[in-house]
């Protein structure tokens, strides 16, 4: 994952925070325990004082948080020609995300169905009837509950904005108010830790301090970023505005986020501190899972896996292979007891195990999830 700085104004690399995408990566905290070890007990005494009709609304949606990381969280860097700063509170960023056209915010609300063309770019699913139908067909992999969502947001994409805005709000109220409270004093020291880095050492010492999978070449003016993801981005495109913002976030362990959509000012949303991870499995069992992983295919599989469910015939289509290719990497990672399988209709999902995988070591962990 790279990002051109070339020519990119010292003052225009931020650091901040932002109270909405913490809440986006908190949400995730809540949909996916499993990625995150060390937030076990918040994530259980938050879900379990949530009303139901709260709960429900946030298991309609939650796949804008679960298997991606929705840019309807950073609607800051979506703006061409704004100040690409984040806002003072969770309110003030609604505002900002509301001033989104309905055009880019459909397309940030449906990263989960179009994930191959995240980073290159694709008509609106507004405008166009094939990419209406794709998305359609996309959403109707995961879920029922994706499926209606993902049609009355294109059907009434102004009422489905209210409608996120008063989900967004009603968290922000029920919970996410004190938790933010707590969090970000922690989260402004590290980004003012960050910018003094950055301003006395220089970048390639910031991005060392930010994560050892960020680093800096000077000769090109490039960042690249080691993630089992391939993307490519500019914080100098004239038509957005130069700049490139980095977010800490007391959620985000172990995933290093990285916003890439055209368009968009790149952010980098990285992880403050690491929990410690369960103990090593068996010798016998790690040999067994190590070499069922060591397949470059399947290892870039699992990236896949870890977020969501996902059918033989997406994952085919995601990596260009075939279906009988995908279902015998599929047998290795199920023999090894790596994945599960569950049925959904007329489909059949696949899913990796995350504690399983956590007992292979953080290493691998943090690979597949950042």
């Amino acid at each position: 994952m790279t990002i051109d700085i070339a020519g990119l104004p010292a003052e225009r690399i931020v650091f901040e925070i932002s109270p909405l995408a913490e809440l986006g990566v908190a949400l995730h905290a809540l949909a996916e325990p499993g990625h995150h070890p060390g937030l076990h007990g918040w994530a259980t005494a938050t879900a379990a004082s949530l009303k139901p009709d709260l709960a429900d609304r946030l298991h309609d949606a939650d796949f804008l948080w679960r298997s991606t990381f929705s840019d309807v969280f950073m609607p800051f860097a979506g703006l061409p020609g704004g100040a690409g700063r984040t806002g003072a509170t969770v309110a003030e960023e609604l505002d900002l995300l509301d001033r989104l056209d309905d055009e880019r915010f459909v397309a940030s609300a449906l990263e989960f169905t179009c994930a191959s063309t995240y980073g290159t770019g694709a008509p609106s699913p507004l405008t166009d009837p094939a990419r209406r139908e794709r998305a359609l067909d996309l959403a109707a992999t995961r879920g029922p509950r994706q499926l209606d969502f993902t049609r009355r947001l294109l059907d009434d994409p102004v009422s489905m904005r209210a409608w996120l805005r008063r989900l967004l709000e009603d968290c922000d109220e029920a919970f996410f108010a004190d938790t933010w409270r707590r969090v970000s004093p922690q989260l402004a020291a590290d980004a003012r830790h960050k910018t003094e880095v950055l301003r006395r050492k220089g970048l390639a010492e910031a991005l060392h301090a930010v994560s050892p999978a960020l680093t800096l070449d000077e000769a090109r003016g490039r960042i690249s970023a080691d993630k089992l993801a391939d993307g490519r981005t500019t914080a100098v495109d004239p038509a957005v505005g130069g700049g490139l913002t980095f977010l800490p976030s007391s959620f985000g362990w172990p995933h290093l986020m990285v916003l890439h959509a055209p368009g968009w000012r790149p952010v980098v949303h990285y992880p403050v501190g690491a929990p410690d991870l369960p103990g090593p499995a068996s010798v016998e069992l790690l040999k067994l899972r190590m070499e069922a992983l060591a397949h470059p295919m399947r290892m870039r599989l699992c990236r896949n896996l870890a977020r969501a469910a996902y059918t033989t015939s997406e994952l085919a289509d995601g990596f260009g292979i075939t279906a009988p290719e995908v279902s015998r990497h599929l047998a290795v990672l199920k023999k090894a007891g790596l994945i599960s399988t569950r049925r959904r209709g007329r489909y059949v999902l696949h899913q990796l195990d995350v504690p399983a995988v956590a007992r292979l070591g953080s290493d691998f962990l943090e690979t597949v999830l950042r």
